[in-house]
């Protein structure tokens, strides 16, 4: 792997000339190495992850599965270096549905782009519910229900369609140092739990190689055809967390030497979040007293930190996870809306006359905000009434980036060969290690989707995919076939500079 540092300086002002890929620049590029870096760590949140799916973990797998954690992290930082060759490769806003249609043909492309809407639509509310249903009950002190949990989540997304729609300066800056403020306290909460445990002598080692509720016998099968084994299942904790690096892609557009500082910026964050993600997993349950008893609780990681650090530092350390969480649902909104109009753009999307707009007050592309947070809502709706809510949207919100993944994988398999060359990062000799062990993890993670707890989740998508078709094969029939969702040109700056200059010279 390496990083062409010398071949930044060759690059126009603005880092990348989008002429090349058939646009015209709308967006500001004013986002750094660190921004970028915050994009990504804050999509993943480690706190919203863990939080949210550490107690089904509890349920499933018991204490011990957490050691899945490390196969995640490998698995996905093999991907997310796939990721970042692409990203170098096409430095353009929407990602996965950018290099799709320009790699493999855009009616695949416009497949993968709505498919991410899909998990980008469901996911954010995934993550805002966890506010309401896990943190802020203890918080606050107060029973939640479905109804308030409903009522306080419906709030936070439109308090972050605010903040996308209104101004990407403001978004960015709050998003800064909320990840400057999850890292430091994450690492606080890891360090001051470690000691007060010790001090205490609370640290119960056992508990790492604890089954829990779970029966030891058959522990670390591989299940059925219909279900997954009770260790494998503990995967989906790190699964459902290690999502989301790639978000720093999506805005590309907006990134100073993108094609370098992109890839950068996933790497370190899957590296960052699953070192200090897998310290947190570990001191916690060693600190769990009573697994089975703790598994039978909504909010485990909150119970664990107020009992253990006091009311008064648990508080402070869980307004902090708020505003982890918090800054994870405005990211997860910010990449949505930027895929919505990266394929209004394109004349990809219904409406997108006016979703492929850049508002001129803001900056902004203010009208695909309003209709993701609409869209946001009416899915917070559909699930809100049910008693597993959490679970519901967890396992969706799980499914759909493994199925993402696993189709970038192998695009990146089949036209490596062919792709354009990188303007930054590159794989090298590392490229058939790094497929191989993507591969793998990806093939081995869909395998435990065949469980049927998550039908509800295959349901989701099935519904989304079919809306999806239909409004494909209407762009089909209104535009004559595939050629008519042809991409705008993709062409060579450098040929065009090479001929001017023949030019003149004659």
């Amino acid at each position: 792997m390496s990083i062409r540092n010398g071949e930044v300086g060759h690059l126009p002002a603005d880092d990348t000339n989008l002429s090349e890929f058939g646009y015209k620049s709308e967006l500001k590029r004013g986002t750094g190495k660190f921004a970028s870096f915050a994009v990504a760590f804050a999509f993943v949140s480690i706190a919203t992850g863990i939080f949210t799916a550490y107690g089904a973990m509890l349920n499933s797998s018991g204490p011990a599965g957490i050691w899945t954690w490390p196969i995640v992290i490998v698995g996905q930082l093999m991907v997310a270096m796939i990721f970042g060759s692409l990203a170098a490769r096409i430095p353009v806003t929407g990602y996965a549905y950018q290099w799709t249609s320009r790699i493999a043909n855009p009616v695949l492309g416009w497949i993968m782009g709505w498919a991410s809407f899909t998990f980008l639509a469901i996911v954010v509310v995934a993550v805002d519910y966890t506010i309401a249903s896990t943190v802020l009950p203890v918080l606050l002190q107060y029973g939640g229900t479905p109804q308030n949990a409903w009522v306080i989540t419906a709030i936070v997304l439109v308090a972050q369609g605010l903040l996308v729609g209104g101004s990407m300066k403001w978004t960015t800056r709050l998003n800064n140092f909320a990840v400057s403020a999850e890292l430091i306290g994450m690492i606080l909460l890891v360090v001051l739990l470690f000691v007060v445990g010790i001090i205490a002598k609370e640290l119960n080692i056992g508990n790492l190689f604890s089954t829990g509720a779970i029966p030891a016998e058959g522990y670390f099968s591989i299940g059925t055809l219909t279900t997954a084994g009770p260790w494998i299942m503990g995967t989906l904790l790190g699964a459902f967390t290690i999502v989301g690096f790639e978000s720093a892609a999506n805005l590309a557009e907006e990134t100073k030497h993108p094609a370098v500082v992109v890839p950068k910026a996933m790497i370190q964050a899957v590296l960052a979040s699953g070192i200090i993600g897998f310290l947190f997993i570990v001191v916690v349950t060693m600190l769990a007293g009573d697994p089975v008893e703790l598994a039978s609780s909504s909010t485990p990681i909150a119970d664990v930190i107020t009992r253990v650090l006091g009311p008064f530092v648990g508080t402070a350390l869980l307004v902090m996870v708020v505003i982890a969480i918090f800054a994870c649902g405005m990211v997860i909104m910010l990449t949505g809306v930027r895929l919505t109009w990266a394929m209004a753009r394109d004349e990809r999307f219904p409406g997108h006359k006016v979703l492929g707009r850049i508002n001129k007050s803001t900056g902004t592309p203010l009208a695909a905000t309003v209709f993701y947070t609409v869209v946001a809502e009416l899915i917070l709706a559909l699930f809100a009434e049910q008693t597993d809510t959490l679970f519901l949207l967890f396992g969706a919100a799980t499914l759909l980036p493994a199925v993402i993944y696993a189709a970038t994988v192998v695009l990146y398999i089949v036209k490596r060969k062919q792709l354009p060359p990188s303007k930054g990062f590159t794989l090298g000799k590392w490229e058939v290690p790094v497929i191989i062990l993507a591969s793998i993890w990806l093939i081995f993670e869909l395998a435990i989707f065949r469980d049927a707890a998550f039908l509800n989740a295959w349901i989701y998508v099935g519904i989304m995919v079919a809306i999806g078709a239909l409004y494909l094969i209407f762009l089909l029939v209104v535009r004559g076939g595939a050629k008519g969702l042809s991409m705008p040109d993709l062409h060579s700056i450098d040929a065009e500079l090479d001929a001017d200059a023949a030019h003149k010279g004659n």
